[in-house]
């Protein structure tokens, strides 16, 4: 990008976030000219960009999956959007709340190349699932298809539409490290039937950091007449890809993670064939046919978290995707490369760049995940989170933005020393 465009597209930015006071801002230009691949290893620029965080000192945190903490112009915003909405009141709620939701919705699509008109804004990734498990018309019979590697809520709701509609779930085991996409393709392959009617995957699998190859799997799938949802909970945000490129049915995600929103707010992508075919959580007013808002009555809630959608997003742009994403990968192909051969450690998570990017799984033998989770906390001050089961055991290991290579160094070290 020339310099003169750059400055232009910053000038844009800002009229709708005050980025004035961004440690980004000021370096922004920097990382404009030098390609991302480079500017992943470079530390004084992400030294700058973790001044636009305010971190607790007591710990290194390698637990983003959960909540990713948001960056002080975000935070900013958000107390701006807050006073907003409390000054109007009702007469916000009664005039723009919903047309600034689909603002919102917009702002979002242009990001993972859809449509406004097939993304709704939801609480987070449950309730955009949930949403298309529950809403679907299932028969006595009827099939199932997902992984012992799914978020436990999703597999909680296609065991409740079991008991009360009689569907029948089938499970596959992802392996965590594959020799070949068509191996994952495999598995449920082999698991569909004539009478399946929704495969769930996750597009990146929350316990180990796995990428599926998900164009694969929805071809295969709709081959066979068969619906695919996908989990993306983890994945906004987090890596650049286009979601009308996937072919998938549905998509869900949480913002509040890799997007760095504020807590509570995700997204519902439906394919323009879906819309009219789900029953919404809560009843809403007869809408015209393809209008995805019949999905998306909620009742009252905190809209100015909506609202700040729309600063994040305009924040990822600064930083740039290709940015995080190559800085993502870099730190954890950084700590995963120091260990992947030493004795005693496992990492749970594949080599491959293509199947992997910041998050990552390790475990070390003869030491339970919950264990190994207090120890890294108790004795070297370093918090993340213990994982075991579906075939993995270990620590989930998420950095961001804001994580350093000396943070990750000192994780290192404290995996060598307990490992020895």
């Amino acid at each position: 990008m020339k310099k003169r465009d750059f400055l232009k597209n910053l000038s844009l930015v800002a009229l709708a976030t005050p980025f004035y006071g961004s440690a980004l801002a000021s370096h922004a230009e920097k990382a404009s000219k030098i390609p991302a691949h480079k500017l992943a290893s470079d530390e004084e620029f992400w030294l700058n960009v973790r001044q636009d965080y305010k971190l607790k000192p007591d710990y290194i945190n390698l637990e983003s999956g959960y909540y990713n903490i948001i960056p002080t112009p975000t935070l900013e915003a958000l107390h701006k959007n807050i006073d907003m909405v409390n000054y109007e009141g009702s007469f916000y709620m009664r005039t723009v709340q919903w047309a600034n939701k689909k603002r919102m919705s917009e702002k979002v699509a242009n990001i993972i190349g859809a449509r406004k008109e097939n993304i709704i804004i939801t609480r987070n990734a449950t309730e955009s699932l949930d949403m298309v498990i529950k809403g679907m018309d299932w028969k006595a019979g009827d099939e199932a298809v997902y992984a012992i590697q799914d978020y436990g809520a999703m597999k909680l709701m296609f065991q409740q539409v079991a008991e009360r509609f009689g569907v029948v779930n089938k499970e596959v085991s992802v392996p965590n490290h594959p020799k070949t996409d068509e191996e994952i393709v495999a598995l449920y392959e082999k698991a569909i039937t004539d009478k399946t009617k929704l495969l769930m995957v996750c597009h990146m699998i929350n316990i180990t950091g796995h990428i599926l190859p998900i164009k694969k799997i929805c071809q295969m799938a709709h081959s066979k007449g068969v619906k695919v949802m996908v989990d993306g909970a983890h994945c906004i945000g987090h890596f650049q890809f286009d979601i009308t490129d996937l072919e998938c049915d549905f998509y869900g995600s949480s913002l509040h993670k890799w997007l760095a929103v504020p807590l509570g707010t995700g997204l519902l992508y439906v394919a323009d064939e879906h819309v009219d075919t789900l029953w919404p959580i809560f009843a809403e007013h007869k809408t015209e046919p393809g209008d995805i808002a019949r999905l998306n009555h909620t009742g009252t809630i905190p809209v100015y978290h909506d609202l700040t959608i729309e600063n994040a997003v305009d924040y990822y742009e600064l930083l740039g995707g290709k940015r995080k994403e190559a800085r993502l990968r870099y730190l954890q192909e950084y700590w995963t490369g120091k260990v992947r051969n030493e004795p005693k450690i496992i990492i749970n998570t594949p080599k491959e760049s293509h199947r992997a990017c910041g998050i990552a799984n390790v475990g070390i033998e003869g030491i339970e995940p919950t264990d190994l989770a207090k120890k890294l906390l108790d004795e070297y001050a370093i918090f993340t989170v213990g994982i075991n089961y579906a075939n993995v055991q270990g620590c989930r290991i998420t950095p961001n933005v804001f994580t350093t290579t000396k943070e990750l160094d000192t994780f290192v070290n404290a995996l060598k020393e307990m490992a020895s």
